[in-house]
């Protein structure tokens, strides 16, 4: 990834990552080829996935404010759209996917969507909607909705549509969720960057496969116990200080609890089915609790202040360990750890004392100590 801390929304998951290739330092310029991974994380643990529309939108970066929330009031004012202008005139009636993005809508009533009769995705982002006035003339079709980056500050206006599947209202400004738990059809559900300060209102959901609710003010993670299919839970930049209410999530795959207030690793015990756990940017001294989860293969402890990696013995299927800017400093304690993991491909390692204080030599212990690693932080290992 870009950035040294590794994520997919971050809300990360996920985990393919586009990649860029750059010279590595001077010292391995000649045997190898350095490639950075950009995962959904920015280097304070951001873990919202930044989705594009399928037409291109660019995403947003959570730490910078949206047009929304801030405007240059030195620049040109922003163009205005003609009141009786019709964005969607040239749009024939039986089209299935709209994207209106980035264009200072404000009313959706005004974009006369009632003659789409055959409308499945609705894409709305970006732009300056505070009330969800959708039609119900298209309820019966309509599958898709995204209402990312609006004004949005209460849910209300989705009592006919049933027949929803997925669902984004990221980065509004919604602290309840309310009038929701009828749509019992919805598999993706997405309330990143938000106000939300308890996790409320989604009984019944059980067709739910990934809820997003990163980058909130949510403080115990609680009334999760009917999302029995739940596959991914991002909860990444809240003010959780204790893993609970995860019992009866038993098909969850995807954890992302990182930039949290964790001092301990609990709560996972019911969850043989987990494969990824993302848990950095916590106040974790050690890893612990993880006998249950023998699927892991993906952990991520980065910038959490552990000295030694016990814990992970009984993780045989472990494919990625992210442990940057930890405190770990002994080469032999990364070795008893994790040199019988067949499996293991890729570990990070940078910023611990082991990597500071041997900057010179680092790569080639960790290459003599886990010979099975292809890749060591962002560079792949050469091979012989």
């Amino acid at each position: 990834m870009a950035d040294s801390n590794p994520p997919p929304s971050l809300d990360v998951p996920d985990l393919a990552a586009a990649t860029t290739t750059i010279t590595t330092a001077q010292d391995e310029t000649h045997d190898e080829e350095k490639v950075v991974h950009q995962k959904p994380r920015d280097s304070k643990g951001w873990d919202g996935k930044l989705r594009l529309t399928k037409k291109g939108a660019a995403p947003l970066d959570p730490d910078v404010p949206s047009e929304n929330e801030e405007s240059d009031d030195e620049g040109p004012p922003p163009e205005q759209l003609a009141a009786d202008e019709d964005l969607l005139d040239d749009m024939p009636v039986d089209e299935e996917d709209i994207d209106l993005v980035h264009l200072r809508i404000s009313s959706i009533p005004a974009l006369r969507l009632e003659r789409f009769k055959k409308l499945q995705r609705l894409c709305l982002r970006q732009n300056a909607i505070s009330e969800v006035e959708i039609p119900e003339e298209v309820a019966s079709t309509l599958q898709e909705i995204d209402l990312y980056d609006n004004s949005i500050a209460h849910i209300r206006g989705f009592e006919a549509f049933t027949q929803l599947t997925s669902l984004d209202l990221s980065f509004n400004k919604i602290k309840h969720i309310k009038r929701l738990n009828h749509l019992t059809k919805l598999k993706d559900l997405y309330f990143v960057q938000n106000k939300i300060g308890t996790i409320e209102g989604l009984e019944g959901l059980s067709n739910l496969r990934q809820l997003e609710l990163g980058a909130n003010r949510v403080r115990s993670i609680e009334n999760l116990e009917t999302l029995t299919g739940l596959e991914e839970l991002w909860l990444g930049k809240n003010k959780i200080t204790e893993i609970k209410g995860l019992d009866t999530l038993t098909n969850l795959r995807i954890l992302s609890i990182q930039s949290n207030r964790l001092t301990s690793i609990s709560g996972l015990s019911s969850l043989p089915n987990l494969e990824e756990l993302h848990i950095s940017h916590n106040a974790l001294t050690e890893i612990s609790g993880l006998e249950n989860n023998t699927n892991l293969r993906v952990i991520d402890i980065s910038s959490n202040p552990i000295t030694q990696l016990t814990g992970l013995s009984t993780l045989t299927h472990l494919e990625e360990l992210w442990a940057s800017y930890c405190k770990i400093d002994s080469f032999n304690e990364v070795e008893k750890a994790l040199r019988d993991k067949g499996e293991l491909k890729t570990v990070y390692f940078e910023g611990n004392p082991l990597q500071l204080n041997n900057r010179t030599l680092y790569r080639n212990k960790v290459k003599l100590a886990l010979p099975q690693v292809i890749q060591i932080d962002a560079t792949f290992v050469k091979a012989v």
